[in-house]
């Protein structure tokens, strides 16, 4: 690992690392600052069971490629979610696995999805007391999303949040227009709508690297016969819009399950960062013994509930399937994670990185 990177590890996770540490997690606004002008998309993965990790740094290592680990608020709170994941067990698996895979290459450490539903002083109270402890866990980036409240109150929200993290030197993503569920319509951001969210945020001082957006993808499963709508022209306009205020680049939510074919074209409209969250669930759940699918199913099934939510209860199983069903998980997210990150154009952006940092 070049040392311009090594030393800009946040001082949050040098702490627990140590100074000896060739683990390299960078703050997001480095990273996306560094290769805002790169067509390329770094991967965001959502590994709500942890045994798809080794195969994604696997892939990451052989392509020489950035990607960013992400735990939602939903996914892993303080409450440990509807996965069982803490943003203290989080950080440490990562960090675990990173060591024993001997991964070299930069990462971010991401929190996905901190939710503010409505201005509450309570419900901003959760968020601040999440966001500390992700900060004391190990996290370097933050994706604050109050896009659930009118513009005005989005823009008051997400500046109160955004100030402490911003001022700490961690990326900072927002977020104006929710991605839906598969089966629920959207509601595309508008351009004007960008336009009064970030002049909003820049008058409090607030400046995001990425914005995040509702172009028409959907998150979860497409079932058979869904069509998959994406306005690329709309994110390109955004994108060229966003760019005024001093945006890196988009994030495209709800990948899982939209063609390759697409998925490459994301690059060219202004996309500079991907999530995919249940893909790697899907793999998870095909190397699962099947007792232990059929289990989840029938919970899934007797509580009315996506199976997602069956993560937490069954945990202690997961955590102890055989060893060969991990091996055989870790190999289907390595395939699949190379398959992104080529489709991504993200094939070498860790050299990228470098090459920027020892410019600057």
């Amino acid at each position: 690992m070049h040392s311009k990177l090594l030393d800009k590890v946040p001082a949050n996770v040098r702490a627990r690392i140590g100074s000896a540490s060739m683990v390299c997690p960078l703050s997001g606004r480095d990273v996306f600052n560094a290769l805002s002008n790169e067509r390329l998309i770094i991967m965001g993965c959502n590994p709500r069971i942890l045994h798809v990790i080794p195969g994604i740094m696997r892939a990451a290592e052989e392509l020489d490629a950035v990607v960013a680990f992400e735990l939602s608020k939903a996914e892993g709170g303080l409450d440990g979610g509807y996965t069982g994941q803490t943003p203290e067990s989080f950080c440490s698996a990562l960090i675990e696995y990173a060591d024993s895979c001997r991964f070299t290459k930069p990462f971010i450490i991401y929190a996905d999805h901190i939710t503010v539903t409505n201005t509450t002083p309570a419900e901003l109270e959760k968020a601040k007391l999440l966001i500390a402890a992700q900060i004391a866990a190990g996290f370097t980036s933050f994706a604050l999303d109050a896009s659930f409240n009118p513009l005005a109150e989005n823009i008051a929200v997400t500046a109160e949040l955004a100030l402490p993290i911003q001022q700490a030197g961690f990326g900072l993503e927002t977020e104006l227009g929710e991605v839906k569920h598969v089966g629920s319509e959207s509601r595309l951001t508008e351009v004007s709508e960008v336009e009064t969210f970030l002049s909003g945020l820049r008058d409090k001082g607030i400046h995001p690297q990425l914005l995040a957006i509702d172009n028409g993808s959907k998150s979860g499963n497409y079932l058979d016969g869904q069509a998959i709508s994406i306005d690329l022209e709309r994110t390109g306009d955004i994108f060229r819009a966003a760019v005024q205020f001093g945006i890196a680049g988009l994030v495209q939510h709800g990948i899982t399950g939209t063609p390759l074919r697409i998925v490459g074209r994301f690059s060219d409209f202004g996309i500079r960062k991907g999530n995919i969250g249940t893909l790697w669930q899907n793999i998870a759940h095909a190397g699962f013994p099947l007792d232990l699918m059929d289990a989840m199913r029938k919970w899934s099934r007797d509580n009315n509930r996506d199976i997602k939510h069956a993560t937490a209860v069954f945990k202690s199983d997961i955590d102890s399937i055989p060893a060969e069903n991990i091996q055989m998980i870790r190999d289907m997210a390595y395939r699949e994670a190379g398959e992104f990150i080529k489709a991504f154009h993200a094939q070498g952006s860790a050299a990228k990185l470098i090459s920027r940092m020892k410019s600057e």
